[in-house]
């Protein structure tokens, strides 16, 4: 009987412990936003500034991509590899000025919002003044473009037409309190790489540790009180 009663017990442990993960699991959520990507001949690298405060040299390829990704990590990258040959064809160079390779990609129907159907991907030559940023040039050939007040890029040419960085539930549906729409700003800004997405917060960890902790405890007064 007691060694049924101990078994018992740590079944019920156990599955609060389960429990307590799976909720965790179950809120991670994504963001919905423009990321920033710097191209090169071998691919694309994930912006560790935002595109206003980049200033990029003749010949450089810059890409956004409009996704739902939980960090850095995790964001999907612009669908057509960089090249700045093919995009920057027809505009030679000029004297006094520098040209920038756009790829402007607004992802697929899943990430689109609620009643949007995303623009086809486009590329786009900008010729811009030697100094100018990476959002001058974007703003040169693909208005209108609409920013947060915290500098966090929402729209590009007026896609999509409202939200801007908004916390998005696992199914994609826009989560009923998005109050970190600055967190993919803060990544591309900061170069913080985040987290993989794929494991409990610590937060998850250190509640699952003390439903542990009372049960054992809980455990240990049913010994007592047989005894």
């Amino acid at each position: 009987m007691r060694r049924a009663g101990r078994a018992a017990a740590l079944l019920v442990i156990l599955g609060a412990v389960l429990a307590v993960l799976g909720a965790g699991t179950a809120q991670a959520a994504g963001y919905r936003y423009w990321s920033f990507w710097e191209g090169s001949g071998t691919g694309w690298t994930y912006a560790t500034q935002g595109p206003s405060l980049v200033r990029p040299d003749d010949g450089a390829v810059q890409g956004f991509r409009f996704s739902v990704s939980e960090d850095s990590q995790d964001s999907a990258k612009p669908r057509r590899s960089p090249g700045f040959t093919e995009i920057c064809a027809d505009t030679p160079a000029e004297d006094g000025t520098k040209r920038v390779a756009l790829v402007i990609d607004p992802g697929t129907a899943a990430d689109a919002p609620a009643g949007e159907t995303p623009p086809a991907l486009r590329t786009a030559c900008a010729r811009v003044a030697p100094d100018a940023s990476t959002a001058e040039a974007l703003a040169s050939v693909a208005k209108p473009l609409r920013y947060s007040s915290d500098a966090l890029l929402c729209a590009i040419s007026g896609y999509p037409a409202s939200g801007c960085g908004e916390q998005v539930s696992d199914d994609g549906h826009q989560a009923p309190a998005a109050s970190a729409s600055a967190s993919p700003a803060d990544s591309a800004a900061d170069g913080d790489s985040g987290g993989s997405g794929g494991g409990p917060s610590v937060g998850v960890l250190v509640g699952a540790g003390a439903v542990l902790l009372l049960g054992t405890a809980a455990v240990v007064q049913a010994r007592r009180r047989r005894g």
